[in-house]
């Protein structure tokens, strides 16, 4: 969690903590979320859990009931599939701008975090940091403030630092980000898009996998 200088911010970071374990089955359906104990455990007052439950309640991962307190709402099997669905899409058109646009140096910043990618996969760390910072290279690359604006909104209904989590990820995130990396040493923005589509409804599927090893879902018919 961040510091005390950076507590203007907790809310955010305490809702994208609590968002991605309810995303990657952490935390089940109808889980009571007991703010004593969230701030217990994130080293925090309670005030920001509360401003973070509350923001989350308006996004539809948590409900709210009088005596009972805040639950974790239901997560569908289509909600996932949905927002990797419309992520793929705009995930694509950014990569497709940006191989038209990119230049030597920016490539090389791709490929210098592609080899962290590599490293951490083989002397079994995360490849999670590697990724997102990829990932944000590309959309500063495509200069399409908007889309990348949208993109971010779906991004927050799929998981990004529990991914690690998620069995075959990180050879997963290190074949799909070199394919995407040759379309773009290649200025192909349709392979590019190909590419990037690829690896976010890949992503979505093993996410999906996940969560049904997990328990969730077992009784949808």
């Amino acid at each position: 969690m961040p510091s005390a200088a950076h507590r203007a911010q907790l809310p955010d970071e305490i809702g994208t903590w609590i968002r991605e374990r309810i995303l990657t089955g952490g935390l089940a359906t109808g889980a009571h979320l007991h703010l004593e104990r969230l701030a217990e455990e994130l080293g925090v007052s309670v005030t920001p859990v509360r401003e973070a439950l509350l923001a989350l309640r308006g996004e539809g991962f948590v409900e709210f009931q009088p005596r009972r307190g805040f639950t974790v709402a239901a997560l569908s099997r289509r909600d996932v599939e949905d927002t990797h669905r419309l992520q793929a899409t705009l995930a694509g058109e950014l990569v497709a701008r940006a191989a038209r646009r990119i230049t030597p140096a920016q490539l090389s910043r791709l490929e210098s975090l592609h080899a962290q990618m590599v490293r951490a996969r083989t002397h079994g760390g995360g490849v999670d940091d590697a990724v997102l910072r990829f990932h944000r290279e590309v959309n500063q690359i495509a200069e399409s403030a908007k889309l990348a604006w949208f993109l971010g909104i779906t991004a927050r209904y799929a998981p990004s630092r529990f991914v690690a989590d998620v069995s075959g990820w990180p050879e997963m995130a290190v074949a799909d980000h070199g394919e995407i990396l040759d379309a773009l040493r290649s200025h192909d923005s349709y392979a590019a898009r190909i590419a990037m589509h690829k690896h976010v409804t890949h992503t979505g599927r093993l996410l999906i996998h996940h969560l049904e090893q997990r328990g969730m879902w077992r009784d949808d018919r």
